[in-house]
């Protein structure tokens, strides 16, 4: 099928997305449904597991219109095959008859995937971390390899600035205005002082390496949705997974070290970017919400969300992590 970029109305979402499209999109493939749908938990676009006659099911992927262009799609496909190829555990975009991963229907630009089953790895066993480690460093081997041309970089200006604007203008409630203004000034000056990679540092990431994105399975980590891949330091991959106090953290840094090294060398001088990283994501989260509130799925699943408290809450974690920053790095034993 000839693949052409679709004109995004500003208005549309997922409204139409109904099951009969869902369906007919499938079956453009080729393939048969047997009407049997479920909704998986996805926010950013839509993603459902689609009965197959007479075969296993498949997942269907919808991407939000306008969110990325159809050659950045591309590129994260390219790169989830690139890593398949490697033999690395990524669940990569199936590819039709003429070699195409991304597909358009009825406005909708959506891609197949095979069904995966899996949970999610426990952080508190070092077997766990040691093959996460492992994992993420052949990830980065192949990573670093060649860059993105099309895919987006990690930064402070489009990660926290803007995004902290954004929020400033257009939702934090006028009495915690003030509050909110002056603390992300001061986290900005320091975000832009101490987040400084060479290009050497850049490679293509993951970018939302979290357990929610990792299916753990007879003792391997399948990586799912590489949606958020993104040129970015390698520690960006790698800090999401360290937690608790200080100590727990060292233990788990110490194992992820020992599994990432036996592949790439361990990127030491960037964890002092832990904290830096972490602000930002904190920063954009919300502002991700936020912009996404016009969307009925997000005040259903999120319903705890903008309000007075959830922004007192939101100040008092970037208090927290104004303290973090003047902390000691995280150091390898």
């Amino acid at each position: 099928m000839e693949y052409n970029e679709p004109d995004v109305d500003p208005d549309h979402d997922f409204a139409a997305l109904s099951l009969e499209c869902i369906m007919a999109a499938v079956e453009s493939l080729g393939y048969q449904c047997d009407a049997r749908l479920l909704a998986l938990n996805s926010y950013e676009n839509r993603v459902y597991q689609v009965g197959i006659e007479d075969d296993v099911p498949l997942i269907a992927k919808f991407y939000r219109p306008g969110r990325w262009t159809q050659e950045q799609i591309i590129e994260e496909h390219e790169f989830s095959h690139e890593l398949a190829d490697a033999d690395i555990a990524v669940v990569a975009p199936l590819k039709a008859g003429n070699g195409e991963t991304l597909h358009l229907h009825e406005n909708f630009q959506f891609a197949l995937f095979e069904r995966r089953g899996g949970h999610p790895p426990e952080l508190d066993n070092g077997d766990n971390l040691l093959v996460l480690g492992r994992t993420l460093g052949r990830i980065h081997q192949v990573g670093a390899s060649r860059p993105f041309t099309q895919r987006v970089e990690l930064g402070v200006n489009r990660w926290a600035r803007e995004t902290s604007q954004y929020l400033e203008a257009e939702v934090i409630p006028a009495e915690l205005l003030p509050a909110y203004r002056s603390l992300t000034q001061d986290l900005l000056s320091i975000l832009e002082e101490r987040y400084n990679p060479k290009p050497v540092d850049l490679i293509r990431c993951h970018g939302d390496c979290h357990i929610g994105n990792i299916l753990w399975r007879d003792d391997n980590a399948h990586f799912v949705d590489l949606d958020d891949c993104v040129t970015a330091p390698a520690m960006q991959d790698l800090w999401m997974f360290l937690s608790g106090d200080r100590a727990q953290k060292l233990w788990q840094l110490s194992e992820l070290e020992a599994g990432y090294s036996e592949f790439r060398d361990f990127p030491t001088h960037q964890l002092r970017w832990i904290e830096v990283l972490r602000t930002m994501r904190i920063i954009y989260y919300s502002a991700w919400l936020a912009r996404r509130w016009d969307d009925p799925a997000f005040p259903k699943a999120f319903p705890w969300f903008n309000s007075v408290r959830y922004w007192s809450d939101h100040i008092l974690e970037l208090r927290e992590q104004l303290a973090a920053l003047d902390e000691e790095p995280l150091a390898l034993f």
